[in-house]
């Protein structure tokens, strides 16, 4: 029968001074990304919600060529310029159409 023999003092892992000090510095990069990380979400939201009331704007002077009427935002989902789920901004705000046809961002 054959015996491997393990050899305990063998020194080719990581010691836990090593690892801790890995781990410490992991830590630190964490801790200055993900600040910086929710700061870039809520200017994405915003730029989003920019377009957003570009496209919606584009979809009103549609809406206005066929019917020759100032639609709501109801009419546009009715009429299918809008789906259901476009009512609002990507940062959770709804818009509003005034009676000229500008489209804005409710606060």
């Amino acid at each position: 029968m054959l015996k491997l023999k393990i050899d305990w003092r063998d020194e080719r892992g990581f010691t836990l001074v090593e690892m801790l000090i890995v781990l410490l510095v992991v830590s630190v990069l964490l801790l200055l990304t993900i600040p910086n990380i929710v700061n870039q979400s809520k200017s994405i939201n915003n730029k989003g919600c920019e377009a957003f009331i570009s496209m919606v704007q584009g979809q009103v002077q549609a809406y206005q060529l066929d019917k020759n009427t100032m639609p709501s935002v109801a009419d546009l989902v009715s009429g299918g310029y809008l789906k259901a789920n476009q009512k609002s901004c990507p940062n959770g705000n709804s818009i509003k159409i005034d009676s000229s046809g500008n489209v804005s961002e409710k606060k």
